[in-house]
């Protein structure tokens, strides 16, 4: 298939529509399959996938070791294609803990050694902080990843899960690219005030959690034990009555989905395709089965008939639950 392409804002590079997420290869979704994610990402490279998503603190380097693999195994014509977006800045301990971050210009130069030496590249194309270091100025840490740019190690700037103001004061101190956020038909958060001040600056979007960790897959049953190193174990739109109500939606976008001949997860993706040019799903699949059916969604055209059903069946704020532990929702700078 041929897969089209969308700019990542107007300083970022061209990348293909669809991305793919890398962090559940390396167990943050329970036990992973380290042969079965090297084929993935070969498979995802000779689809036309170029934008691969990682991030330092995924596992403590084994994804990004993972994803080095996987680029050194493949065909140098595939190889050169791809398009490396790697996340800095979050601290754990060796128990996966999570202790904070970490935006001070020294410790941004420092992963980004640590990265283009398990990457095995000779640059990363995209950077970005994970969350906002609350105790470091966000020009600070922006300006460290612009001396990377300077020096070619890094081509360009990206932003994650930060809201307006930081947005302006990161784009006032260099060009951004994007910001990483999570928007989904049940994480909409980012219409009200971060898309439109993004697409006021020319900042593209790439889209993660848009099958909401799988509650739009339609892959998952109410009876569904996590491990206890899965995300979904803690997370609360997971659990109990929450997780009960949050799979009744994807009953309701069942109905739609067979009447476009699709998947209850592609018609989640598409949606999120039909929200603008600007924006570019990243695909957590951890499988080549879950990859082809992502990318059966580029084939998926709704009509603005389609789009009014979808959101009837699935209306905003509709989700149960926040999209993180309160611990963690306290980290995130967009949710302020």
């Amino acid at each position: 298939m041929t897969i089209p392409t969308r700019n990542l804002g107007t300083t970022g590079p061209q990348v293909s529509a669809l991305g793919l997420g890398c962090m559940g290869m390396s167990g943050m979704y329970g036990e992973a399959d380290r042969p079965e994610a090297v084929h993935t990402v070969h498979a995802a490279l000779e689809a036309g996938v170029t934008l691969l998503d990682t991030g330092d603190f995924y596992a403590m380097g084994h994804n990004e070791m993972l994803v080095g693999e996987a680029l050194r195994t493949a065909p140098s014509h595939l190889r050169d294609n791809a398009v490396l977006s790697v996340k800095f800045g979050a601290l754990r301990d060796p128990d996966g803990a999570w202790l904070g971050f970490d935006g001070r210009p020294a410790a941004v130069k420092t992963f980004a050694a640590y990265s283009l030496q398990r990457l095995g590249v000779d640059h990363i194309d995209i950077y970005r902080p994970s969350r906002l270091d609350p105790d470091v100025p966000i020009e600070e840490t922006v300006g460290a990843v612009a001396e990377l740019v300077e020096k070619g190690w890094v081509k360009h700037i990206g932003l994650s899960e930060v809201g307006p103001d930081t947005i302006r004061r990161a784009a006032a101190t260099a060009p951004i690219s994007d910001l990483q956020i999570e928007y989904a038909l049940i994480s909409r958060g980012i219409e009200r005030e971060i898309l439109p001040t993004l697409r006021e600056l020319g900042i593209g979007v790439t889209a993660y959690g848009v099958l909401s960790r799988g509650l739009l897959s339609n892959h998952i049953s109410a009876d569904r034990d996590f491990a206890a190193t899965d995300f979904r174990a803690f997370s609360p739109r997971f659990q109990g009555d929450n997780f009960r109500h949050n799979l009744s939606l994807v009953d309701s976008l069942r109905k739609i989905a067979e009447q476009k001949g699709a998947t209850v997860a592609q018609i989640a993706i598409a949606w999120v395709l039909a929200q603008g040019s600007d924006i570019v799903p990243v695909i957590g699949s951890r499988t080549r089965e879950r990859l082809s059916e992502a990318l059966g969604a580029l084939d998926i055209t709704l009509d603005a008939a389609d789009l009014a059903a979808i959101e009837e069946a699935v209306p905003a704020d509709a989700a149960a639950g926040e999209r993180y532990a309160p611990a963690q929702m306290a980290m995130l700078d967009s949710e302020r």
